[in-house]
C-alpha cells in the first residue's frame, strides 16, 4: 500500500510542476496561467513530491525509503513524460 500511495503523490508532483510551466500549461488548457497559478502549481508539486518522500521513508525507513522514493520519481516523471503528448489530442 505504501508503494501505491508514494507513487500516486510522486505522479501529482510530477503533473504539478509540468503544469507549473507556461508551454504544457498552455497545450493542455489553450490559454496562458496566470503567474500566481503557475507559482501555485509548483508549490503544490514540491508538496507532493515532500509528500510522497516522507511516505517513502516511514514505509521503508532512511536507509531504503530515499532510494525507493528516487525510483519511484522517475516512473512517475516517465509516465507524465510519455501521457503528455496524447492529453492534448
Amino acid at each position: 500500500m505504501v508503494l501505491i500511495v508514494a507513487l500516486l503523490l510522486a505522479c501529482a508532483g510530477m503533473v504539478g510542476l509540468c503544469l507549473g510551466l507556461e508551454r504544457h500549461y498552455q497545450q493542455l488548457r489553450r490559454r496562458l496561467p496566470s503567474p500566481m497559478l503557475r507559482r501555485g502549481l509548483r508549490v503544490l508539486g514540491w508538496g507532493m513530491l515532500a509528500a510522497s518522500l516522507a511516505v517513502s521513508v516511514l514505509g521503508w525507513g532512511w536507509a531504503m525509503g530515499p532510494v525507493a522514493w528516487f525510483g519511484l520519481m522517475s516512473l512517475a516523471g516517465l509516465g507524465v513524460v510519455f501521457l503528455l503528448p496524447y492529453s492534448t489530442r
